[in-house]
């Protein structure tokens, strides 16, 4: 992997790119069967990220990911803020001082995935999040070495949160629908899913 100083900050522009430019659908999605506020505490993280952007760039990648956990848990509202944060945090924890590579990765995003699980209390098939984390981790994990391992990533990423769709809900607010929650993407599966195919095509 490139060193933070080379491509940090170019992430978190392309993740905020793709949640500006996508805030009219997500926000659509999340007023359907959620809160209504989900861009908007997504937005609130990414832009306390934008603004550490030099500082995080100075940064090894373990420490980089542990700043970046903390600095969701603290400004992000809703399961959103406690999820993210614990996925970056698990993953700071999982590097163990080694370097961010193409090896490690995919364990150190597995371990990130593992800790969001037991935070949220859930699996992938319950609408949520994890139903784009869990494939990628495992997409990721089969060969990371793999020629069109971006593509492959990034289609895991896209089948996940199409999964949603018929998906009964049984988190959150979501599951006070009963089935009138089917029918609908999951809002937190698809913006992680356009911000998981951002970074990749940053990465490219």
């Amino acid at each position: 992997m490139p060193n933070t100083a080379t491509i940090l900050p170019k992430l978190i522009l392309a993740v905020a790119k793709t949640i500006e430019i996508n805030a009219e659908e997500l926000t659509a999605l999340d007023q359907a069967i959620g809160d209504g506020d989900h861009v908007t505490n997504l937005q609130r993280g990414i832009q306390a990220l934008t603004a550490q952007s030099e500082s995080l760039s100075q940064l090894d990648w373990q420490t980089a990911l542990q700043k970046m956990g903390m600095t969701i848990m603290s400004s992000v509202g809703g399961a959103s803020g406690s999820l993210y944060g614990t996925l970056f945090l698990a993953m700071s924890k999982s590097l163990n001082n080694q370097p961010l590579t193409l090896t490690t990765f995919p364990d150190v995003f597995l371990k990130g995935v593992e800790a969001v699980k037991q935070r949220g209390k859930a699996d992938k098939g319950e609408k949520t999040m994890l139903d784009v984390l869990i494939p990628v981790a495992e997409q990721l994990r089969q060969d990371a070495n793999a020629v069109n391992i971006f593509e492959q990533f990034k289609q895991a990423a896209i089948a996940g949160a199409e999964s949603t769709r018929d998906m009964l809900a049984t988190k959150g607010r979501a599951s006070f629908l009963g089935v009138r929650s089917q029918g609908h993407i999951d809002a937190g599966a698809k913006s992680s899913q356009l911000m998981i195919c951002a970074i990749v095509d940053a990465l490219i």
